[in-house]
């Protein structure tokens, strides 16, 4: 399918969808400093193939959306938040099934508080609470702190920012399975080389919360499907159990060995799960693989 730019209140956003219009929808929201290429296409075409309507989107600062001066973005979380629902409303859908991956997570999260009747479902992949909780969780692994503190790049050179991405995405990968360098080199590329301004991306290492009212996740009402890898370095397991004990609707699918993010190696097990999750008057069952 080709990019579909939108406008809403001024903001532009590069959207892209697949599949038939009137299926079931379904909103990818990426994580923060990563285009909508980092959902891939084979997996967003394997979503479609199940009977869903799939619309991924570059977040602002991010691939071919609206991108702001680096180090003076002029916008928030809550903005953020916000184009999820402008880009449902570009394509005029009053709601749709969520699905997040790391602080894409964390603003589906958001919605579902703070836009609830947009949404009909969630699927939390890689991420933790987005509201304080019950319990203190785990930190990143020493390993993932100790690559996020001695790490140095340019992103404004290309070179250096294909370099750093790689490396970053060797480690979120949690390094108990091999790690496809030529694929993520592939994805790195393309992503550094579509963006209007990759440096732009920082912006999100520092944007303020903005006006969201406190809610807690017992607030959500709608099912929700919690995706978290056993290797996450990032957010260690606890953080995704927690969010499945917090959410009164929340199940859990742990992926044995998994790091952080959409693995190629898991679409087999995760579409199934989604397909599953969202179906038309079955969004509570999640079936055997659930644990």
């Amino acid at each position: 399918m080709a990019e579909n730019v939108v406008e809403s209140d001024g903001i532009t956003l590069c959207t892209e969808s697949f599949g038939d219009p009137s299926d079931p929808p379904v909103l990818l929201v990426m994580g923060l400093g990563a285009s909508m290429l980092w959902w891939e296409e084979g997996f967003c075409r394997m979503l479609a193939e199940g009977g869903r309507f799939v619309i991924r989107y570059d977040h602002r600062d991010t691939g071919r959306s609206v991108t702001y001066e680096p180090g003076r973005p002029g916008y928030t979380g809550a903005d953020l938040v916000g184009d999820s629902a402008r880009v449902l409303d570009a394509y005029g859908i009053p709601a749709a099934h969520v699905v997040g991956v790391s602080a894409g997570g964390a603003l589906a999260q958001l919605l579902a508080l703070h836009y609830a009747d947009r949404v009909l479902s969630l699927v939390l992949i890689s991420t933790s609470c987005a509201v304080p909780g019950d319990g203190e969780l785990p930190p990143p692994t020493e390993e993932f702190m100790r690559f996020v503190s001695d790490a140095h790049v340019d992103r404004s050179a290309g070179d250096s920012a294909i370099a750093y991405q790689v490396a970053y995405a060797r480690m979120l990968a949690g390094g108990r399975r091999p790690f496809d360098e030529a694929a993520a080199r592939s994805l790195v590329r393309r992503d550094v080389e579509r963006a209007h301004d990759f440096s732009a991306a920082r912006n999100h290492d520092s944007l303020p919360d903005g006006e969201l009212s406190p809610a807690p996740l017992s607030s959500i009402a709608v099912p929700t499907l919690v995706i978290h890898g056993t290797a996450d370095p990032m957010f260690p397991l606890r953080h995704g159990a927690a969010l499945a004990e917090q959410i009164p609707d929340g199940r859990l699918l742990a992926l044995e060995d998994t790091g952080h993010g959409v693995e190629r190696a898991d679409w087999p097990t995760i579409v199934p799960a989604i397909l599953e999750h969202t179906a038309a008057g079955n969004a509570r069952q999640v079936g055997p693989s659930e644990s």
